[in-house]
């Protein structure tokens, strides 16, 4: 899998020899380029994987000095030298990494390059399968490690380092004890490990041991590590820690109990029974009253083929498929159906059923609630709700002059009701097929006034009308309207329309209320005319009082009690309808 390109300087060796090396192929997954000089040379040196330098005829130690010098920690340094230089160079010889002896054949030099090429391969292999194991087990969440035979870790991953909260330095050479913060080696892990080496068989097994955060449950997979000889070294382990797994599962446990209780506890029908349906094997006392029976000798006499004779046609085959679906341990369905019960009439289950395993056998396990009553409600409340929609509707199709039905979802609708005996000419934008935004913006464009069609625009946007009607039934909405060149006072309003977590159905009515605002506006008026008479009223009396002399005042007092009466400062609308009337 891996690529690896050499870069190969050949320092002083003759053009014969460097023809030979370079003229041989290189392995697989191997690629050579080559630079060469006549001496050794500093900067190529520094470049180069490999260095084969000829130190025949010249001064060695110079040579090999700069070679040292300047080659790479990770370089491999071979030397061509004839036998009596071997002795010069004895001191030095730590880094080279091999000696070719001199004078050699074209054959040898051959062999020679080629044993290196093998060599170097082998190492390069060995790095690939080192950086295979280490990805692979530092990958995992699970726990590796690998021991000799007195117990001692020789190698962990990096799983393990986090759980034990120690470096691969701190862990690697240490024994259990140690590592995982208590006095002792665990027996049980001991004798585990014993078991694997003597059998030579792979071990599974769940061990509780103590760490400095307490106990920990592992499931743990052991097997022996082999020597070259074939016996049994040390072993390699495998642990998932199952510690909050087995916690998950115990709550779980505790809290299916618990709801199982609530239900039998509880006015539930609970009845078990084979995957076919041909054998009851437990039935609770409420599950027999909701389906009308006595007894189970009752029940299984009037047939019970996975479902009570009692269930009603319409929803028996239903019930069976549901039920025949479920496959596996654990498959569930939650259904509703009816029941023709002998002294009640039809009655509404909610219904649950379940593949559970009961001393190894699959079966059926299924829970059911009369919801009678709590279905009754919910017809009386919607058939209520419509019934008070439909007089909404009725009221707008008597008081309304254009009545239209719209679909907010679509924006489509048809008018309910068009009477122009007023003038108003609403079916000229709401004749024929009509949608909400197409026929109101003709309305708008056409009738209401300038002033006034941004505020009908806006309140009239479907988003705004579902807001608006979610929050309350009813929603007015009062414009003018210009109808034959003359201003007149209209209200709109909004009513939902069906169910209206079904559907959002609403009907828009349009009336005129002109002649209603005017006089409102007239009283209006009035109502503020009287209040500036009795204002500049009183603000006469005040005149009239301050030039008046002291004596002559006495004298008025009657005359001014009356005046004080009929002129004070009228501050209310409540106060001006009295004087009016």
């Amino acid at each position: 899998m891996y690529h690896c390109h050499i870069h190969i300087y050949l320092a002083g060796l003759s053009n014969e020899a460097a023809k030979v090396i370079k003229q041989m192929p290189p392995l697989e997954a191997f690629t050579h380029s080559f630079f060469e000089s006549d001496r050794a040379d500093g900067s190529l040196a520094s470049k180069a994987d490999v260095i084969l330098a000829d130190l025949q005829n010249k001064n060695e130690r110079e040579e090999l000095q700069i070679l040292r010098e300047h080659m790479a920690d990770s370089a491999q340094l071979i030397l061509l030298i004839e036998k009596e230089q071997f002795l010069a160079l004895q001191e030095d010889l730590q880094v080279v990494k091999d000696l070719w002896i001199l004078p050699m054949t074209e054959a040898e030099l051959t062999f020679r390059f080629l044993k290196w090429q093998q060599e170097h391969k082998k190492d390069k292999d060995f790095w690939q399968t080192s950086h295979f194991l280490d990805s692979t087990i530092n990958s995992v969440p699970n726990l590796i490690w690998y021991k000799d035979k007195n117990g001692i870790h020789e190698k962990v991953n990096d799983s393990f380092c986090k759980t034990v909260n120690k470096t691969k330095e701190q862990v690697e050479g240490r024994g259990h004890a140690y590592i995982w913060n208590v006095e002792q080696d665990d027996p049980a892990c001991i004798e585990s490990e014993r078991v694997v080496m003597t059998t030579k068989k792979t071990w599974v097994s769940e061990e509780t041991i103590m760490t400095g955060e307490g106990e920990r449950l592992l499931t743990t997979y052991k097997s022996p590590l082999y020597n070259v000889d074939g016996s049994v070294m040390g072993t390699v382990g495998v642990a998932i820690d199952a510690t909050k797994e087995r916690a998950y599962e115990r709550e779980l446990i505790r809290k299916n109990h618990t709801l199982e209780t609530i239900f039998t506890t509880m006015d539930c029908g609970v009845i078990t029974h084979s995957l076919d349906g041909g054998r009851v094997i437990s039935v609770n006392r409420a599950a027999l009253q909701i389906l009308g029976h006595e007894s189970l000798e009752e029940l299984m006499s009037q047939g019970f083929d996975l479902c009570s004779a009692a269930v009603v046609a319409e929803d028996r085959a239903r019930l069976l498929d549901n039920i025949r679906s479920l496959k596996k341990e654990g498959d569930s369905v939650s259904l509703e159906y009816r029941i023709q019960h002998k002294n009640e009439g039809i009655l509404h289950l909610m219904g649950n059923a379940k593949l559970i395993r009961e001393n190894g056998e699959l079966i059926c396990q299924r829970f059911f609630l009369d919801c009678t009553a709590q279905k009754q409600q919910e017809e009386l409340a919607r058939l209520e709700a419509r019934r008070r929609h439909i007089e909404l509707i009725q009221a707008l199709t008597i008081d309304y002059n254009l009545v239209c039905f719209f679909d907010l979802c679509t924006g489509e609708g048809n008018a309910l009701r068009m009477n122009d005996e007023d003038g108003s000419r609403f079916g000229s934008a709401f004749d024929g097929k009509i949608s909400l935004e197409e026929s109101m913006e003709k309305y708008i464009q056409e009738f209401v006034c300038e002033e006034d069609q941004n505020l009908v625009r806006e309140s009239l946007r479907r988003s705004r009308l579902e807001e608006e009607l979610s929050e309350k039934l009813l929603l007015y909405i009062n414009y003018r309207a210009c109808v034959h060149g003359e201003i007149k006072y209209f209200q709109m309003k909004a009513v939902q329309a069906g169910a209206w977590d079904e559907s959002r159905d609403i009907v828009l009515g349009f009336r005129s209320v002109d002649q209603e605002t005017r006089r409102e506006m007239e009283k209006k008026n009035l109502l503020e005319n009287a209040l500036a008479q009795a204002n500049r009223a009183n603000e006469a009396k005040s005149l009239f009082l301050s030039n008046m002399s002291h004596d002559i005042r006495t004298p008025m007092n009657a005359i001014i009690g009356f005046t004080t009466l009929a002129a004070s400062r009228i501050d209310n609308r409540e106060q001006v309808e009295l004087y009016l009337q």
